[in-house]
């Protein structure tokens, strides 16, 4: 417990140069001269096991933020309550306000497991499933399976969250019927870093309450990019 403690302590005090990045291309970097506050909280949704290409946790480690994580696969959920102890956790896919089950189908292939339809296309989801395989345990192999829906809103009900400073969204092509799932009336992040491969999908739910401010990253695929609230 006191070398935790004492292990705290330092990671606060690190120079921003001798910090370590955990996110994919650096994001989470690219992100701090957005986010200079300490003590902040964060939703990180698509929050792998917690540490794994982690928007997030640069910001908990040196800058004594905390917040949720969400992750719809049962065992890399269980990860995160592991390895982010001082994080709540909720083992859910979010879905829209309107989505009619209490589960719903997702194919399972560590980072970039998905649900089945979000990319639109059979041909792209084949090809996702292929680039994930790289990421696969040599005893792990892709598998499909049904786990709990619930919209983001009625989760930060439940723990009766009234400030985010950060809403990071990374679910694979589903981003837009997890964005549905917030009600902006009540819940509106003040910014919120999105992996966005349709623009006007993302737009058309959140245009009206928020505004590019940097695209962080952008390939082929999708871009990553940062809105701030209006």
């Amino acid at each position: 417990m006191l070398q935790a403690l004492l292990t705290h302590i330092k990671d606060r005090r690190c120079p921003r140069e001798q910090r370590d990045s955990f996110a994919l291309e650096k994001l989470d970097i690219k992100l701090e001269p957005y986010l200079r506050r300490r003590g902040g909280f964060f939703i990180e949704a698509g929050a792998n096991n917690g540490i794994s290409y982690s928007n997030t946790l640069y910001f908990e480690k040196y800058l004594g933020w905390h917040g949720l994580l969400i992750e719809a696969v049962p065992s890399l959920s269980e990860d995160c309550q592991k390895n982010r102890p001082r994080c709540l956790v909720e083992h859910c896919a979010l879905v829209a306000a309107e989505y009619p089950q209490h589960t719903i189908e997702i194919q399972y292939c560590n980072l970039m497991s998905i649900v089945p339809g979000a990319l639109g296309d059979a041909e792209e989801e084949r090809k996702h499933i292929q680039d994930g395989l790289q990421f696969l345990k040599s005893h792990e192999k892709v598998y499909t399976t049904r786990v709990p829906a619930q919209t983001l809103s009625a989760i930060i009900d439940k723990h009766q969250i009234e400030h985010i400073d950060l809403l990071s969204l990374d679910v694979e092509g589903y981003e837009a019927q997890a964005l549905k799932g917030i009600d902006f009336d009540r819940h509106r992040p003040e910014f919120m870093l999105i992996e966005v491969r349709r623009k006007p999908e993302i737009e058309a739910v959140i245009g009206k309450y928020y505004t590019v401010v940097a695209v962080l990253q952008a390939n082929e695929a999708y871009a990553d990019i940062l809105y701030r609230r209006l």
